[in-house]
């Protein structure tokens, strides 16, 4: 592959790696789905096949080059979890998301910090980094192992609740981190430490508001189908752009920007549309990550990172279990939610690249090394797991029912179902 590469120009070497890096997950999918598996671990499983760690179909420097759409996919996401925070719902189950989403996120981080501190007796200002970190959960997998499955339900309108506040939590955990650090390493803490994030973030939160507002005005009832995409696409592709000169992930802005027009509009339509539009760019950012995966990190992370990787697991379904129990939440939220906050992606990398920065080198690599792996592992695990609550909870049972009936020859329909 790498002498075809050679021959081509950038443009085409770009373009036949995207048709290699659609037509992978698309075949490896085909696979996973006789398993059973959630498409998302097929296209994790794709992007190791191809990428450096195995046949290295996609050169490293086009690969090097693919990271924005990591920010395209997390604001697509973002924006469709933006639909679920309707006032009605908030309304219904605010402070009880509130409450578990506190509890499952620093459950989550208290216990990895105390863990490796006394497991592993690293510094504290690594194991408080870490457990910030650990406090973060992806959205994308969980996304669309829903979409997949089609599930619904108030189950689901609580799970998206927790998963988008959650990141919320991280965010704040980490700044506060970031300044005990800093006071530990300077003999002060800088204001400008602890302000500097929650300002980023406040102004993309009010950029996202903002473009929600302007959305519901420029999508009036007479603009064509077409039209309401291309200025869908645009503003969200706007804010992402906004929010990376920031500096902050467009997870927070993009959620408000789709609650906001949700809420002036109750347009379900464009939601539907834009789920339509999404596939090939969520099937991108799922390979691209497994294509990232450094089999020999896995290696250098060793006990450590598997630990970490277990514990955080742990902290998370404890934490769900019992903040249910204070706020008093339905029985399958209190035993099964915990399997669905496993994913760690977007977010906890990049702290991960800041973290690093904070720490002396070599553990400061190890960081990164840890983060990197156990997120792979974890988009691996997590759908599946993720998948599995939905089963249980019974959010998906009869949509499962029905896909399977659409396999079925036309007289065995009736007694299936």
């Amino acid at each position: 592959m790498a002498f075809l590469y050679a021959q081509m120009e950038e443009s085409t070497a770009v373009l036949c790696s995207l048709s290699i890096i659609l037509f992978a997950g698309f075949l490896v999918t085909r696979l996973t789905k006789r398993l059973r598996l959630p498409n998302v671990t097929g296209y994790i499983i794709a992007g190791v096949l191809i990428g450096p760690c195995c046949f290295q179909m996609v050169p490293e420097g086009i690969l090097g080059h693919m990271g924005f759409m990591s920010d395209i996919a997390l604001a697509f996401i973002a924006f469709g979890v933006g639909k679920f925070f309707k006032k009605e719902i908030l309304k219904e189950a605010g402070i009880q998301v509130v409450v578990v989403t506190l509890f499952e996120a620093l459950a989550a981080g208290i216990l990895v910090t105390l863990s490796m501190r006394a497991m592993f007796h690293i510094s504290w200002d690594f194991a408080l980094i870490l457990g910030a970190i650990a406090t973060a959960t992806a959205p994308a997998s969980t996304m669309m192992t829903i979409h997949q499955y089609h599930a619904k339900g108030e189950y689901v309108n609580t799970l998206l609740q927790v998963v988008a506040l959650d990141d919320v939590v991280c965010l704040l955990a980490f700044s506060v981190v970031v300044a005990v650090v800093n006071a530990g390493n300077d003999g002060h803490i800088s204001i400008e430490d602890v302000v500097m994030p929650f300002a980023s973030n406040g102004i993309g939160i009010l950029l996202g508001a903002g473009s929600g507002v302007l959305l519901s005005k420029l999508l009036t009832p007479d603009r064509s189908k077409d039209n309401r995409l291309i200025l869908s696409v645009a503003l969200l592709l706007a804010v992402s752009c906004e929010c990376a000169l920031l500096g902050v992930s467009p997870l927070l802005s993009c959620m408000v920007f789709g609650a906001v027009y949700m809420n002036l509009t109750d347009d379900r339509k464009l939601f539907k549309q834009i789920n339509r539009f999404t596939p090939p760019i969520m099937s991108m950012f799922f390979i691209i990550s497994g294509m990232n995966l450094d089999l020999g990190a896995i290696r250098t992370a060793g006990v450590v990172g598997l630990s970490y990787f277990l514990i955080r697991i742990v902290g998370k379904y404890a934490g769900v279990y019992v903040g249910c129990l204070v706020t008093g939440m339905p029985v399958n939220i209190k035993k099964y939610m915990g399997l669905a906050l496993i994913p760690q992606a977007g977010v906890a990398i990049g702290l991960a690249f800041l973290g690093q920065r904070l720490l002396a080198p070599e553990i400061g690599d190890l960081l990164l090394t840890i983060i990197l792996a156990s997120s792979v592992l974890y988009e691996l695990v997590g759908p599946a797991c993720a998948k599995m609550s939905f089963f249980l909870s019974g959010s998906i049972k009869r949509d499962v029912i029905e896909s399977v009936n659409q396999y079925q020859p036309a007289g065995m329909k009736k007694r299936v179902s």
